[in-house]
């Protein structure tokens, strides 16, 4: 039996005639992703292609249900020619965003639509076997419950924070507990391609596909939360480094104390200005004695209910949250200065905290950059919030799979 292009895909044996024409499939959905539907004679010019040649593979792609015929194209004279296009629903991809707490997850078609997705799904994250399986749990519950035929799902994209190699699959910070990439760990749990991303890389390009980015080519996004991570956009293309893990920029030895840093350093951006470090120094001021409407015993208290409380007027929280502010925007002033980016977006849970923190963080990246370059930077509040990581999660996965990257 002749194989499908989602066969061939996964069948890393492929050469010679089978592997070029392989390729040229991908052009030709890459091109109507990109584009729109088209005809053989446009996708023929378009990608130096003969006609008959873009015919049979058509044929090919028409058999396996991803192509349709679309009809006759609107013409002024002569004989119409017919319109191609995609079969949304022929081919679907995972995206799952591992946080703290929970996780979100989604599934996207061909044409990058959301056909399902849920947030805040409750999950315990930790460096454990235990946390592990339970992941896997809750992305093959997910999976079974959307219907979706499982061959018609072509992978997985999983976002986790700290460092990842996505083109080995390994991650450096979470869940390495053997020589086996966790990638492969995962594969063999669900059954199905698994893809690993930095979480704030993901949802970086979930914004710069989906959300905020309009024109703009060179665009930093800051994925504020429990940590401090960052995604990089240089020309439209995001940008990895030699190990592929640029963007640590939680991790820059911004401050001269002696607090250590989760990444076992001391004196990280991360230990004054991130989640944990709202949370730590919230807890400091109570011990000194200062007053607060937040009446959650310390153990559980999250950097979420400070936002709360600052949003409810509590005057404690609202000062932790400023200084906080004026932190990250001295930070985004070096980032500025350095990188001299079009867009800078903030993202993350304590981007939620809104004027109270973006007030005094513009105003200190007003102070601290130079002002011919901090002109030419926009600053705007992530638009997909939470979705964010699994947009840019489905997106990577269907571009890396058919190439577009």
């Amino acid at each position: 039996m002749a194989q499908t292009l989602f066969n061939e895909l996964n069948d890393d044996s492929i050469s010679g005639v089978a592997l070029k024409n392989l390729t040229a499939k991908k052009s030709i959905l890459g091109y109507l992703i990109t584009t729109g539907d088209a005809t053989i004679a446009e996708l023929s010019k378009e990608l130096s292609l003969s006609a008959p040649t873009i015919t049979s593979l058509m044929n090919d792609l028409i058999s396996d249900g991803i192509i349709k015929d679309c009809g006759k194209v609107e013409s002024t004279g002569g004989r119409r020619p017919n319109l191609y296009g995609l079969v949304p629903d022929s081919a679907f991809f995972v995206g799952v965003d591992v946080r703290r707490d929970h996780v979100n997850i989604g599934i996207s078609d061909l044409q990058k639509n959301m056909i399902t997705q849920k947030e805040n799904v409750p999950y315990k994250f930790s460096n454990t076997q235990e946390s592990l399986d339970q992941l896997c749990f809750i992305i093959k519950n997910f999976i079974e419950k959307s219907h979706i035929q499982q061959e018609k799902i072509l992978g997985v994209g999983v976002n986790l924070s700290g460092r990842i190699n996505y083109v080995t699959g390994y991650s450096y910070s979470f869940f390495h507990f053997g020589e086996e990439p966790l990638s492969k760990v995962l594969e063999s749990a669900l059954g199905i391609k698994v893809y690993l991303e930095n979480d704030s890389r993901a949802s970086a390009y979930g914004e710069f596909s989906s959300g905020v980015v309009t024109v703009e080519r060179n665009v930093l996004y800051l994925n504020l939360d429990y940590g401090l991570g960052m995604g990089i956009m240089f020309d439209g293309q995001l940008y990895y480094g030699k190990s592929g893990f640029a963007g640590e920029v939680g991790h820059i030895p911004f401050f001269g104390n002696e607090i250590i840093c989760q990444c076992g350093k001391k004196g990280c951006l991360e230990t004054e200005a991130s989640g944990w470090a709202l949370t730590r120094i919230f807890k400091e001021r109570i011990q000194d004695g200062y007053s607060t409407s937040v009446n959650i015993d310390p153990k559980l208290l999250r950097f979420e209910d400070i936002i709360k409380a600052a949003t409810n007027d509590d005057m404690l929280s609202i000062e932790v949250v400023a200084e906080m502010g004026e932190k990250l925007g001295r930070a985004i002033a070096m980032l500025i200065n350095v990188f001299n980016p079009e867009l800078i977006i903030l993202g993350g849970g304590l981007a939620r905290a809104g004027d109270l923190l973006s007030l005094p963080l513009k105003s200190a990246v007003s102070k601290y950059s130079l002002s011919l370059v901090n002109n030419d930077t926009k600053l705007k509040v992530s638009k997909l919030g939470e979705r964010a990581g699994v947009i840019g999660a489905c997106l990577l996965i269907r571009n890396r799979i058919l190439s577009l990257l």
